[in-house]
């Protein structure tokens, strides 16, 4: 079987969530970003499955109504507005703090787009 990225990539998220893992108090952030697109996830891991609380990605219906052309998905500009609007979901919903987990990407370029844009919304990381 060959290795590609997306195997490697899996292998880091992997290891990286055998120590990281979301209660009902202080739930886990999970990022997920494909070539057009960045999807983010806020989920209870106490809960057997998992489940997720909240979800937004760049195709939400809030970020699409007012669409301009440098509001992308799979650019940093769009990724900042993921941030923004999760963030403003979360305090709706009482939580402040999480755990993020960057889901095995290398934090740069719209992973830390998103995860800076989110602190500045108000949660603690």
């Amino acid at each position: 079987m060959k290795i590609t990225k997306e195997i490697r990539r899996e292998k880091r998220h992997l290891r990286v969530r055998k120590k990281i893992s979301g209660t009902l108090e202080i739930p886990r952030v999970v990022v997920f970003r494909s070539n057009k697109h960045l999807y983010a996830s806020l989920v209870n891991d106490d809960e057997s499955p998992s489940r997720v609380l909240l979800t937004v990605s760049s195709l939400s219906p809030e970020l699409r109504e007012n669409k301009t052309d440098k509001l992308k998905g799979y650019n940093v500009e769009g990724a900042k507005k993921v941030g923004e609007l999760f963030a403003k979901k979360c305090i709706e919903k009482g939580i402040k703090q999480v755990v993020f987990d960057r889901g095995g990407y290398r934090y740069g370029g719209r992973v830390r787009a998103f995860a800076e844009s989110a602190r500045k919304g108000g949660l603690k990381f």
